[in-house]
């Protein structure tokens, strides 16, 4: 067999081969091509048929702008034959829907093995987000993250890591979840930063949230409370009255429970207590300046530094006599006191007002008066009367003697 004979029999073949191709396309078949050019709403295919095909924007992938975003010339791709029409040589293919039927059988394994996989974020609509996962993914507000979030209109073109939360292949309904993912490595990171506190440990953290109870602070991904009573050593009425969401702050780890979760902070145990700072700036003598915090029977309470409360008893608060310290001081009344005795380690400290002030000058003593010279007796002279005991014993018998007798 002559070389021209073989090439006319090969040639024949491949016509053959080709008019088989043109006679089997149909509507629902797969095809696949090449892709040979880009427009912004369309992608045109080579499937090796006597004219190319397009796919359409909207059958290429969910949620694009321009057919760019979805495929490259030259790249190879896998479609289906929407609608053909020779007549006005019109091929119309979809990617979309091969990806679709992909897609399906590679979600329900993820769904299955709960396995961790990224998507990209094709649009932002009411109440969620729009991904393309072959098909449309869709992640609701509350699913995107651990915290809320209230505008989502940034998050078009991130790039999310989600699981598969539902599927539902007959309504085409695909529901995804970042939030899932995120809660399960905080659990995991939970556990192994509680695993590495220590009780005693002090450490430096940032305040997340704040609320009437106390302050939230992250100590390396996890959060513990600062209660309100534990955030200074003066008294606090709310958290936001001495620190800010975001501040970095020292805290002192209190308690550490695995069990329940929960990480107990102090900020105040973290810094040197008022007693402590005050045994280094007061001495026994000292006269400083004070505020009358307190006002009660035995005396008053004046506070000399932050969180140094002493009292002056009712005998140091004045040199006249006082009855209640409420007559000569009030709540709030800024005062000069002297250090009696200190004792940081016993908390206490005895102050005196009156030492501070000059004693007043004792009142002079009145002269007493002399003593009246006693009158001069009188000479009594009465004959009438008589004073001795003869005389008063004869006049009584005179004058008694008849009425006596009547009882003899």
């Amino acid at each position: 067999m002559s070389e021209e004979i073989k090439n006319q029999e090969a040639a024949e073949a491949a016509n053959q081969d080709e008019l088989d191709q043109i006679v089997s396309l149909k509507k629902g078949d797969t095809v696949k091509g090449t892709i040979v050019k880009l427009e912004d709403n369309q992608a045109v295919v080579s499937i090796g048929y006597k004219y190319d095909g397009i796919i359409p924007i909207r059958e290429l992938s969910s949620g694009l702008d321009n057919a760019e975003e979805a495929v490259q010339v030259g790249q190879e791709v896998e479609a289906r034959i929407i609608s053909i029409d020779d007549g006005k040589e019109k091929l119309v293919l979809s990617k979309r829907a091969i990806d679709s039927e992909n897609a399906w059988e590679k979600l329900e394994q993820l769904f299955e093995s709960k396995e961790v996989f990224e998507v990209v974020v094709n649009d932002v609509v009411k109440g969620g987000i729009v991904v393309d996962v072959g098909l449309r993914g869709f992640i609701p507000a509350s699913m995107v993250e651990r915290h809320f979030v209230e505008d989502f209109s940034d998050y078009k073109g991130r790039t999310l890591r989600v699981v598969v939360k539902e599927l539902d292949r007959e309504n085409n309904k695909v529901i995804l979840s970042q939030k899932d993912v995120l809660e399960a490595e905080f659990e995991a990171n939970k556990l192994k930063v509680m695993a590495e506190l220590k009780e005693g440990q002090e450490i430096v953290g940032t305040v997340q949230r704040l609320t009437q109870f106390g302050a939230f602070v992250d100590v390396g991904g996890v959060d513990g409370l600062v209660h309100v009573s534990e955030i200074a050593w003066t008294h606090v009425d709310k958290p936001s009255d001495a620190v800010s969401e975001g501040e970095q702050v020292k805290v002192k780890v209190l308690k550490v429970d695995p069990e329940k979760g929960k990480i107990s902070l102090s900020m105040k145990a973290a810094q040197p207590g008022p007693w402590e700072s005050a045994a280094g700036q007061f001495n026994n003598g000292d006269v400083v300046t004070g505020v009358v915090k307190r006002l009660v029977n035995f005396g008053a309470f004046v506070e000399i530094a932050s969180g140094v409360e002493g009292l002056v008893h009712i005998s140091q608060i004045s040199h006249k006599h006082i009855g209640t310290p409420q007559e000569v001081l009030e709540e709030g009344q800024e005062v000069k006191v002297k250090i009696l005795e200190m004792s940081p380690t016993e908390k206490r400290v005895s102050l005196s007002i009156k030492e501070t002030e000059e004693a007043p000058e004792a009142a002079p003593r009145a002269e007493r008066a002399p003593r009246a010279s006693r009158a001069p007796r009188e000479e009594l002279n009465n004959p009438n009367v008589s004073l001795n005991n003869s005389g008063l014993s004869i006049t009584l018998g005179e004058r008694f003697g008849d009425k006596l007798n009547k009882f003899k």
